[in-house]
């Protein structure tokens, strides 16, 4: 069997897809975002796409497989999601109609299909990031701005007054305009979100859906509040601490949500809030699995042979039809947490791993940023320092080992060099 892995890099989750699928004995075609005039520099034979440009981005993956026939698809990441969609179609493979994929990742899209729905959504207004959001009388306070363009927290921020919405319109008008966020050309690129806070609690919620249901394997608890002024994730801890009422309530709201959006088939990851009337917001569900490495928190149980397996098992064995409705998550509490970025500069040392990786329940510590990067914290970060994964007997014990292992570890980041514009000589 062979399966395309859709995704923007080479990066960790792949290096875990391809693991997996040789325990599975599957093959493995790529196709990444790359320059088509490369000769193959990761030596992987990925077929080279460019998300924005679908149409020829399909005809060379169907190109690659009249000589390689597929039998699955899956997206790693949101850009991917909707060309895999397109994909699945030409070929009938499993997947998702293309519309649905479109509509999972783009968050106004996604806002008035849950409202169409009759599904709770809080109000929203979108607009252009050079235009004064502030001055539509929809506008209230406290609110969210968020670019439509960009994934996971980068760009969203709070406001609590007319005052701070201009000043964090500014400051994403001024990320929208880099170059990196430029070359995404998703067409989403200048088009930014107000939408109503939510207080409550936030839950992330990792599944994959079959002829149109949903199976969860995670609902992941959030145990740092995330009320601002920017949302940076830290902790996903599981399970989460909640009522069997409640679990019942998200997993109904994003079934109804899935059903909304029209997603069949595929992994799908998903953000909630609860808020104190027990009312379920999906803030967004993407059809797609956890970015990055984070995915080595989940492990599984029910495939023959496999003490535990990987993510990457599951959804492997998914994407061409197997039936995984036996397979669950191990009943031990694990979690991660995304270490943040305390503040801009160039990352210079990292001390304390020995002592942090001895603490009790810390299974693992990986360091992804690399000596002498430019670090930049939220709202206009798009990474993070690493990440530590712990298990243990329950989730409070789990996030105390994650926190601990947190404050043994040092970052040595020096303060970036100030650019000093040169002045030419008199004449």
């Amino acid at each position: 069997m062979r399966i395309l892995i859709l995704s923007t890099t080479t990066g960790y989750q792949l290096r875990s897809f391809g693991d997996a699928a040789a325990r599975a004995g599957v093959e493995l075609m790529f196709a990444t975002d790359r320059c088509h005039q490369l000769d193959d520099p990761w030596r992987d034979a990925a077929v080279p796409v460019r998300f924005h440009e679908e149409a020829g981005s399909l005809q060379a993956i169907l190109e690659a497989a009249r000589a390689r026939p597929l039998d699955g698809v899956i997206a790693v990441g949101d850009r991917p999601v909707i060309l895999a969609a397109r994909v699945a179609e030409a070929l009938g493979l499993r997947g998702n109609p293309v519309e649905a994929a479109a509509a999972s990742v783009n968050k106004s899209l996604f806002k008035r299909v849950l409202l169409q729905a009759g599904l709770p959504v809080p109000w929203f207004v979108e607009a252009r990031s050079d235009t004064d959001p502030s001055t539509n009388d929809r506008v209230r306070y406290p609110c969210v701005i968020k670019p439509v363009g960009l994934s996971g927290s980068r760009g969203v921020m709070r406001a609590n007054t007319p005052v701070e919405l201009a000043a964090a319109v500014a400051r994403l008008r001024a990320l929208l305009s880099r170059k990196d966020v430029r070359a995404i050309r998703n067409g989403l690129e200048d088009i930014v979100l107000v939408e109503g806070f939510i207080a409550g609690r936030e839950f992330a919620v990792e599944g994959v859906m079959t002829d149109g249901a949903l199976q969860t394997f995670a609902i992941f608890d959030k145990p740092d509040p995330l009320d601002g002024p920017f949302f940076e994730e830290t902790i996903y801890v599981a399970p989460a601490t909640l009522e069997l009422s409640i679990q019942i309530l998200i997993r109904d709201r994003l079934q109804r949500t899935a059903g909304a959006l029209g997603l069949a088939n595929g992994p799908i990851h998903a953000e909630c809030r609860v808020t104190s009337d027990a009312t379920v917001y999906v803030l967004e569900m993407a059809a797609r699995p956890i970015g990055g490495l984070c995915s080595k928190v989940l492990r599984f149980h029910g495939i023959e042979g496999m003490a535990a397996a990987s993510l990457e098992d599951v959804l492997l064995r998914h994407a061409v039809g197997q039936d995984i409705s036996a397979i669950v998550r191990e009943p031990r509490a694990a979690g991660v947490m995304m270490i943040p970025i305390p503040r801009r500069g160039t990352l210079k040392g990292v001390h304390g791993i020995d002592r942090a990786s001895a603490m009790e329940g810390i299974e693992e510590i990986q360091i992804t940023a690399k000596p002498d990067q430019l670090l930049e914290p939220l709202p206009e970060a798009g990474s993070y320092l690493g990440f530590i994964f712990a298990r243990g007997s329950d989730p409070g014990q789990v996030v105390r080992s994650l926190k601990s292992a947190h404050s043994e570890i040092r970052f040595d980041i020096a303060a970036p060099i100030p650019v000093v514009a040169s002045l030419s000589p008199e004449p």
